[in-house]
């Protein structure tokens, strides 16, 4: 396994310093984000990379230089957006990010399916969470339609670019389980385009991310680790809690493209984003690890840090302690196999 911290909670840092932090984690890889919801800030130079040898180069002499290697770029977004300012903004950061990676000699991709409105003229997205009526399955046929047609363009340039695209299996989006992402493929006809296993997107819907690894096989192409802590308040609210609140334009916010905000995360939420550890132990993430070798032994894991409980560097600290003795007990595991 190859493990790694994805970069956007070291975006507030020059990339010297946050390599050097995940160097003294003992982790070898970043995953570098480059467009999508966030911008590409640890990749100032990202058109001059995509014409220059020379910028190309010396940017990756950076890497060789901290002993942290690349292990991946991140876009996510919603390219499939029926507002263009973000859609047609996101879509052409996946395209820029797959020629991006083809020139960096990196073979994966992570972003998101994306999500459409629900119909013709549609100007906001609309998720199916559950297509109990015919209404919904119309809508569904309509959103995979489109979605099928946007995949087939992206799996062409990804083939041509010698990369794989790893789709987030995310709530809000249309393929954010196994199903819904076999519906997509088989649409679109793709080979290129696979999954990116994030556990903690899984756990807040009562999946296990084992199981998950095992029946997509090797359409896994990418890893993140990241655990959900499920709290009591879900055994009154459920996992589907909707008691968010709109930020306000003179509160400090995060922006996803147009006039779309991040939302403050509910008081008393019933599950949480947290460090690994602190909602599955060690024993749990070696049996992740074990499910990710036995598709590939070669997959790229990397820690993605959403704890508001613990500081960027603290949070991973503790992620990576866990994930790194999970993997030391995996190896252990084979050695005497």
């Amino acid at each position: 396994m190859k493990l790694g911290v994805y970069n956007a909670i070291l975006h507030d840092r020059p990339l010297p310093e946050a390599l050097k932090i995940i160097k003294d984690l003992g982790l070898t890889g970043i995953e570098l984000n480059t467009g999508g919801f966030l911008p590409a800030v640890h990749v100032p130079n990202f058109d001059q990379i995509l014409q220059s040898d020379s910028a190309r180069d010396d940017f990756l002499e950076i890497f060789d230089h901290a002993g942290v290697q690349i292990a991946g770029l991140n876009c996510n977004g919603n390219p499939l957006h029926p507002n263009p300012v973000i859609g047609d903004r996101h879509a052409e950061d996946i395209r820029r990010s797959i020629r991006l990676a083809q020139r960096l000699g990196q073979h994966r991709v992570v972003t998101m399916s994306g999500l459409p409105g629900g119909e013709p003229g549609a100007t906001r997205v609309n998720w199916v969470v559950n297509a109990w009526n015919s209404t919904a399955l119309e809508q569904l046929d309509y959103q995979y339609g489109l979605a099928a047609e946007f995949w087939k363009e992206m799996d062409i340039l990804a083939q041509d670019n010698n990369v794989k695209v790893a789709l987030e299996l995310h709530p809000q989006n249309l393929a954010f389980n196994p199903a819904s992402f076999r519906e997509l493929i088989e649409r679109a006809g793709t080979s290129n385009i696979g999954v990116e296993l994030d556990a903690s997107h899984l756990f807040w819907q009562q999946m296990d991310p084992v199981a998950v690894v095992r029946d997509l096989g090797s359409w896994v192409f990418h890893a993140a680790a990241k655990d959900v802590r499920i709290n009591p308040h879900a055994a009154i609210q459920g996992v589907l809690d909707n008691s968010f609140r709109k930020k306000s334009a003179d509160e400090p916010r995060t922006n996803m493209g147009g006039d779309e905000w991040v939302n403050e995360w509910p008081d008393n939420s019933a599950w949480d984003f947290v460090a690994l550890g602190k909602g599955h132990g060690t024993a749990f993430w070696t049996e992740f690890l074990r499910a990710l070798h036995e598709v590939d032994p070669e997959m790229l894991v990397n820690i993605e840090h959403e704890d508001t409980e613990l500081g960027a560097v603290e949070g991973l600290e503790v992620a990576a302690k866990v994930l790194l003795d999970a993997d030391a007990a995996l190896r252990s595991s084979l050695a005497t196999r």
